[in-house]
């Protein structure tokens, strides 16, 4: 398996449950017939209901076409199956630069930066944390507490068995971090369609042999 099928089926380590858990087993294999992954299935109450729908691509962008395109590819599944009893609202979204963690290829992607984590269980006696990524292994990470207050750990390891959920904190250096990923893939799209535009399929000439 390559590296990019890989990322393209690595599962989520948070997922959803009850009618969000039913909407991601519909909608997940389409978005990955379309090579970009699913970040998060939420309701909300906004606009009456909405249900959001997270979506990226495997270098984690996601421009205004790839949510059309998601849009295009979920929405008659969604109406056929039918997971929801009430008339909704559907939104298709990036996970945006202050982003959710739901995969172990995330957390190696942004460590380092600040975030929020909480836990299913208790871990030094607490199970919120907020501080740097630290030290991503196969089975969890270390979070260095930015603000812990006064006799606390100043660190805490979260087994990803273990986690309720986590979230990038908006920082300057995320995005600064965030618009140089966005850059370098822009820049590697274009790339790839001159490379493309270069190296035509020969149309041949129409001569027999």
């Amino acid at each position: 398996m390559t590296d990019e099928a890989a990322m393209q089926n690595e599962e989520r380590l948070v997922t959803e449950t009850g009618v969000d858990a039913r909407i991601a087993e519909i909608v997940e294999p389409l978005i990955q017939s379309l090579g970009m992954r699913l970040v998060r299935v939420r309701q909300s109450g906004q606009n009456g209901l909405t249900v959001q729908i997270m979506a990226e691509r495997n270098d984690g962008t996601m421009s205004v076409e790839d949510c059309e395109a998601v849009s295009r590819a979920i929405s008659p599944a969604l109406d056929v199956e039918d997971p929801v009893e009430k008339a909704y609202h559907l939104e298709i979204s990036s996970p945006g630069i202050d982003r959710p963690l739901v995969r172990k290829s995330d957390f190696v992607r942004w460590e380092g930066h600040l975030a929020r984590c909480d836990a299913s269980v208790l871990i030094n006696g607490r199970k919120r944390f907020r501080g740097y990524i630290r030290d991503v292994t196969e089975t969890g990470f270390t979070v260095e507490r930015d603000q812990p207050a006064y006799g606390e750990e100043n660190l805490a390891v979260i087994p990803f068995s273990a986690l309720a959920e986590a979230k990038l904190v908006l920082t300057d250096e995320l995005v600064r971090e965030s618009l140089r990923a966005d850059k370098a893939a822009k820049a590697a799209d274009a790339a790839n369609e001159n490379d493309a535009g270069d190296n035509p399929e020969d149309p041949g000439n129409g001569d027999s042999a």
